[in-house]
């Protein structure tokens, strides 16, 4: 069946199904993975409790889930009507393919359903576990409370990123915490988040098929036990300044919905190898049906972006003042199409006022640059405030008459319901208009991407717009965490490279941490279906050899390899697109070097390859500007000592 261009095909499914009278109900109900090695234990007394095992050892230990409606809480003193296990696996090709173009999705499920219309249905696969509520009541209602509690057997270490409360723009630098150490008066925690259990698993719990209901959070019990917390509804909202509001007045309840639906996907990708986390696609395997069948117009890629850097082209081929204005954008235009990056991105300056979108800042002819864009290949994306598109819901339709392709919509902030919402609406009317959308001051991915997949890119990410406030030492979590769960805007790219005891700048001299060859290797690294070019087109001129390799990196893959993972410590990882692979490594900089040994056994027998690769310079723990770049002939059997400083980087493309 054609899964909105994710094509997802089954190859296998068998069902049973098992009534039980109430008064003869079984206490005990257990459910694996395919391959065995991961089970669910469930036990229905007087709330409905769940034990994770993996490999034997107790991972969580009698957690329990409830959701409470009004009065009426689903999941106290349970009454099982019959339940239904079965086994499914299926291909699922996504449109947007940021890990692979084909993804093989094989579960196990139980599906019980209880007394006073629901059903709590648990999948287990291979990597890991999940499970939801799905109602079947009449009218709509009122969720008070959902409990998601998560009891740790012993002391876990806890990799989170704590928010100040439920406005927040997912940027906070992510804290390290034993969990019997978290406090209930200490601040909550972000989805997703990653538990080390210390002995030899790890678990990334976040969630999937997000609609209508707000963002879960994470907050400590005490007693080495977490909950989710929710954000309530916002009823009343007043003025905060031309690009948020506040809210004024909240309801008693959380969301407000129709009675018959399934709610989002609670999920644990459970592993012992580090790299799987980064290769691993839960959210998309749990992801909703794709809402748009109408996709070919939906074109990922990279985008020169003016903002970080300021607008401030130099040099003695720049004849003009440079600035928000026509000239400056027509440049930045023809650097694009120089390289082949199929956008621009025209951020906060294009417009006169930022609380209209009609009417462009005098000094730039929006459709003046639409027309020389389409000349050279090369498309228009709009920045906007969330507030000023809620205003104008009519702008997609007259952004596409005007040839715009995209637009960049920033500092929502929230994710209650109501901004949940929000996205899919803005996302839905896009897609009428043939506009991607990429989702600055953005709450994390789950799901919203493949349902409709002209939503290229979410921020929710402590990335390079935070100068010197982003550290290789924090951004060494996100292929493990926020990458994880799907795309991030980080905004790459820098062409000034500094180690952290020196840094600094300010814009237009925008630089970052980390060494030239670390920049590099985070477009092989990090995944997003619009990836930037943060920097100045003069220092890209004046860095060609560096700019043609950054800008040859898809945004999109056939196949994705880990071949080194240790979170927060250190990651290498080989993507193919086509017959091409590109290799990336990156490391914090908690070690002066690290040499990792690359196997070149994910090449096709037989075949010879040229790889050239770009590596820290023998002075690049100093001056992180220090690069060489090589040229080498491999092929498969072949093996390669890599070398990183510290903040280093290593990246190389594979023909």
């Amino acid at each position: 069946m054609l899964r909105f261009l994710i094509l997802r095909v089954p190859l296998l499914i068998f069902a049973f199904g098992l009534c039980i009278h109430a008064s003869a109900q079984s206490k005990e109900l257990k459910l694996t993975s395919p391959d065995g090695q991961l089970s669910v234990s469930i036990t229905l007394a007087d709330r409905i409790y769940y034990t994770i095992n993996a490999g034997g050892q107790t991972i969580f230990q009698k957690n329990h889930l409830s959701l409470t409606l009004g009065s009426e809480v689903l999941g106290a003193n349970p009454k099982l009507l019959r339940s239904k296990t079965g086994k499914v696996s299926e291909d699922i090709k996504p449109y947007v393919s940021l890990k692979f173009a084909t993804v093989k999705s094989s579960y196990n499920f139980l599906a019980m359903e209880f007394k006073g219309k629901f059903t709590v249905e648990f999948r287990a696969f291979n990597d890991g576990v999940a499970y939801r509520f799905i109602t079947a009541k009449d009218g709509d209602v009122e969720i008070s409370e959902e409990d998601f509690v998560v009891n740790f057997p012993k002391d876990c270490l806890l990799h989170l990123q704590l928010a100040g409360g439920f406005k927040t723009s997912y940027e906070e630098t992510y804290s390290h915490k034993q969990s019997n150490e978290w406090k209930p008066s200490d601040r909550m925690s972000t989805l997703p988040l990653l538990v080390d259990t210390k002995n030899t698993y790890k678990v990334l719990i976040s969630e999937s098929d997000l609609t209508d209901y707000p963002a879960m959070f994470i907050k400590s019990s005490g007693s080495n036990v977490m909950n989710g917390v929710f954000p309530k509804v916002p009823l009343e909202f007043g003025p905060d300044g031309d690009r948020s509001v506040k809210i004024l007045k909240e309801a008693s309840y959380i969301a407000k919905t129709k009675g018959s639906r399934s709610f989002p996907w609670r999920y644990f990708v459970v592993t012992k190898d580090d790299r799987f986390l980064i290769e691993n696609t839960m959210t998309l395997k749990l992801s909703a049906k794709p809402a748009i069948t109408d996709v070919a117009w939906i074109k990922p890629g990279q985008a020169s972006w003016e903002w970080w850097n300021d607008a401030s082209p130099y040099g003695p081929d720049v004849d003009f003042v440079s600035g928000y204005n026509l000239e400056t954008y027509k440049y930045y235009i023809d650097f694009a199409a120089k390289f082949g990056v199929p956008y621009i991105i025209m951020d906060e300056g294009w417009a006169k006022e930022t609380t209209d979108p009609y009417t462009p800042n005098p000094k730039v002819d929006v459709k003046e640059l639409i027309r020389y864009g389409k000349e050279k290949n090369v498309g228009i994306v709009l920045w906007l405030t969330w507030l000023t598109v809620h205003k104008n819901m009519d702008l997609f339709k007259t952004f596409e008459t005007w040839g715009v392709k995209g637009v960049k919509i920033d500092f929502m902030d929230r994710s209650d319901q109501w901004m949940v919402n929000y996205y899919e609406n803005v996302v839905k009317e896009a897609a009428k208009h043939h506009l991607f959308v990429d989702f600055h001051g953005a709450f994390k991915p789950a799901g919203l991407e493949y349902k409709y997949p002209n939503l290229l890119s979410y921020e929710g990410v402590r990335g390079m717009e935070q100068m010197g406030g982003c550290t290789p030492d924090n951004s060494l979590y996100l292929p493990f965490m926020r990458n994880a769960v799907g795309p991030m805007d980080y905004t790459p790219g820098a062409m000034l490279s500094m180690q952290p005891e020196v840094y600094a700048s300010e814009r237009p001299n925008s630089a970052s941490i980390g060494t030239r060859a670390y920049q590099l290797a985070l477009f092989v690294v990090f995944e997003s279906g619009i990836q930037m070019l943060a920097d100045n087109p003069t220092l890209y001129y004046r860095n060609e050899e560096c700019t043609a390799f950054m800008t040859k990196v898809p945004t999109t893959w056939d196949e994705t390899k880990a071949i080194h993972a240790n979170v927060g410590e250190y990651a290498v990882v080989a993507k193919r697109k086509g017959e091409r692979w590109f290799v990336g490594g990156i490391c914090n900089g908690k070690e002066d070097k690290r040499m990792l040994d690359l196997n070149f056994d994910f090449l096709t027998p037989g075949k010879s390859y040229t790889l050239t690769l770009f590596e820290d310079g023998i002075n690049a723990g100093r001056q992180a500007m220090d690069y060489r770049k090589r040229t080498l002939s491999v092929k498969n059997g072949d093996k390669l000592t890599i070398t990183m400083v510290r903040n280093g980087g290593w990246a190389a493309i594979i023909e």
